[in-house]
């Protein structure tokens, strides 16, 4: 530091001068150094940060905004406050530095971000740093995060996707209740605040004089499970950094391309089928088994709630599970009911994908299979001749490679079709 190697020569010249202009000096930069270090102490008393943002969830490709706030709610106006955001997310530039901070001011900026990665990220910390005008000393204060964003994967717009036909016109209801409408009444129940009047059944409720609405359970031939092989030895990716994934939004087109991984292609399938399905009326269900060794179930169901789910679940998938497609599928066959539509989203390129497409096809069920090409990820190559063994079962296979269309991939045109 300056000021004290200046007071170590003014002492230093004292002791060997005498002189009184040392005296001086020395007294000067002691005084300096006090007052520098009980101004810092105070720089940061009462000087508040908040953030807002409009919502907490969305998805790559959308545009993150969020207002910081920050606020002097002491007497004393402060010279500069560095406001350091330590916000995880890839691309986000949010600090900043703001001087003359008059005393009862309140301050504010807004940040923009676009969302290039799925995941869960914290709001913060976020810390502020002030000082002295000299630069002497710092002092800092964080502000711990108190929420966090959950960002969905990127969904692609399939037009179309191939359905299997059930195994009869009606089948036999599920004795499992659901909040949406289908075919199957199970029963009346008395009215619950929240349920549509869409649902009230008039008759029963003249009946018994009090509002009485319909229950439904689910048809068996309408679900859609969607099987994410999650283990670790089936994915593979090319390398790519930071930089990279950062240069993956293209301002002309406004699109952002999937990073080099077969994990996250697997992910953007999972979401872009599901909202499909459930477009189709479908009610649909994910299973996958990622971080955790026991398999994560999501039950079938539809609307936008259950969307919700499917998104959420994605976001947080990795390809970190020791199961492979077919002991996922041997684990789960007994709660998958006759005639469902089963769809099975895998890089691997082991002739155990053919056998569990083969085991689910003779239990009645309707697989259908989404292949990532793992060679064209750096991956072992067998893509295309595990496609053919599959499409010889009379299986619909579709095949994504890299850099593909996934939206034309997913409906069967161009090279990446349904075979």
């Amino acid at each position: 530091m300056v000021v004290v190697g200046l007071l170590i020569f003014s002492l230093a010249a004292l002791a060997v001068t005498g002189q009184a202009i040392y005296f001086r000096l020395s007294y000067l930069w002691v005084l300096l150094l006090l007052g520098s270090w009980i101004w810092s102490l105070l720089a940061l008393r009462g000087v508040r940060v908040r953030r807002e943002t409009r919502t907490r969830r969305a998805q790559v490709g959308q545009t993150l905004e969020e207002r910081f706030i920050i606020e002097n709610a002491s007497r004393l106006p402060r010279l500069w406050v560095l406001v350091r955001d330590r916000f995880d997310l890839p691309g986000v530039e949010s600090s900043r530095v703001l001087t003359l901070l008059k005393a009862r001011e309140e301050r504010s900026y807004l940040v923009s971000t676009r969302l290039l990665r799925r995941g869960v990220y914290s709001f913060g910390p976020t810390e502020l740093i002030s000082g002295d005008p000299f630069g002497l000393f710092s002092t800092r204060q964080i502000m711990p995060a108190e929420d966090a964003l959950l960002v969905y994967p990127k969904i692609f717009d399939v037009p179309a996707f191939f359905s299997p036909a059930g195994v009869l016109s009606g089948g036999e209801a599920l004795r499992r209740r659901t909040h949406q409408i289908t075919p199957n009444a199970a029963g009346v129940r008395e009215y619950a605040p929240g349920d549509s009047l869409s649902r009230i059944h008039w008759v029963s409720t003249a009946r018994r004089d009090r509002l009485m609405v319909k229950e439904f359970e689910l048809d068996p031939l309408a679900e859609v499970w969607i099987f994410a092989d999650a283990a670790r030895d089936a994915h593979t990716a090319l390398p790519y950094t930071r930089a990279d994934l950062l240069k993956s939004f293209d301002a002309a087109s406004r699109r952002v391309f999937l990073p080099p991984s077969t994990e996250e292609y697997m992910v953007s399938i999972v979401a872009s089928l599901g909202r499909y399905f459930l477009r189709s009326g479908r009610a649909v269900g994910l299973v996958s088994c990622g971080q955790a060794c026991l398999p994560s179930i999501l039950p079938p169901d539809q609307g936008g709630r259950q969307l919700s789910k499917i998104l959420e679940a994605s976001a947080l998938l990795r390809a970190e599970g020791e199961l492979s497609i077919l002991a996922l599928v041997l684990a789960q066959r007994r709660h998958l009911p006759r005639g469902s539509t089963i769809v099975l989203v895998t890089p691997s390129v082991h002739r155990d994908v053919a056998v569990a497409a083969d085991h689910l096809l003779q239990c009645g069920l309707r697989p259908m299979l989404v292949l990532i090409d793992a060679a064209s990820f750096g991956g072992p190559e067998g893509t295309k001749s595990l496609a053919l063994t599959i499409s010889g079962l009379g299986l619909p296979v579709y095949q994504v490679e890299r850099d593909a269309d996934l939206a034309a991939a997913l409906s069967g045109r161009g090279r990446n079709g349904r075979w």
